[in-house]
């Protein structure tokens, strides 16, 4: 860049380091940049808004009842059990832990779990697959248990994958549990899904460095952590509204 600017004329002489200076300080750096999908779903602030009132336990305009809850749930896919091909040595003062780039792979797992977002109740299964099947699994052992199966009602915030896309979804769901509320997010929302907050504090905490000798002892420690989380964690302080969804969606260029 030091280069352009001299033979651009724009300056007669000028170091690299002020450069790096200038842009470090500047508030706009267009180097950077992030990835995102654009809110196509025309719905989508209908259907966001529907979870982010239930986040502050209301439905269709209407406080929750005590008796009434909100759980968020999800898949976390193909969460891989790697046998390093050497033993991981332990770190030391002044040296991290170092772990073998190769591996063995022994297998991977589906993470299928829910969360009482008011409750920070955890719920969770390992399956080698997911789909229908290991889905229903969860939600009946949920459902079928207390408080829930004296419930009022029960939401269940959902995103749109093959074992819970609506409309089909809903009347399985329904069938099996007259009191459980399906409410799909729009497409390219799980943003929205508190549950993911729990799969990204999973991965961070319990999951690297990656290196398990079987999927058995991936499975304890997926299910150890989710035991142990659920006894010291807080519901999440959620503090985006459906009125911050509103200003947020007036920025963009074409609002949905």
């Amino acid at each position: 860049m030091a280069a352009q600017a001299i033979q651009s004329g724009i300056v007669a002489t000028i170091s690299g380091t002020t450069i790096w200076r200038w842009l470090n300080d500047d508030a706009i750096r267009p180097w950077q940049h992030r990835c995102w999908i654009f809110p196509r779903d025309p719905n989508f602030a209908e259907k966001a808004g529907r979870i982010l009132d239930l986040y502050e336990r209301v439905w269709e305009g209407c406080p929750l009842q005590d008796d009434e809850f909100v759980l968020s749930t999800d898949e976390k896919t193909s969460i891989q059990a790697r046998r390093r091909r050497h033993k991981t040595m332990p770190t030391k003062p002044g040296l991290p832990m170092k772990v073998e780039h190769e591996y063995t792979r022994c297998g991977a797992w589906a993470y299928i779990a829910a969360l009482d977002v008011h409750r920070f109740k955890l719920f969770g299964r390992c399956t080698r697959r997911s789909g229908i099947d290991p889905f229903d699994q969860l939600v009946a052992e949920v459902m079928n248990q207390p408080p829930y199966n004296q419930a009022r009602r029960v939401f269940w915030i959902m995103d749109n994958g093959s074992a819970h896309r609506a409309p089909y979804c809903v009347a399985r769901l329904k069938a099996k549990h007259p009191t459980l509320i399906p409410v799909h997010g729009p497409v390219h929302a799980s943003w929205l899904n508190q549950i993911e907050i729990y799969f990204s504090i999973l991965e961070r905490k319990a999951l690297i460095p990656n290196d398990f000798d079987s999927l058995e002892s991936l499975a304890r420690r997926i299910l150890g952590f989710q035991h142990y989380y659920e006894s010291i964690a807080k519901p999440f302080n959620w503090k985006f509204t459906r009125r911050d969804l509103n200003k947020w969606l007036q920025k963009l260029p074409c609002a949905v």
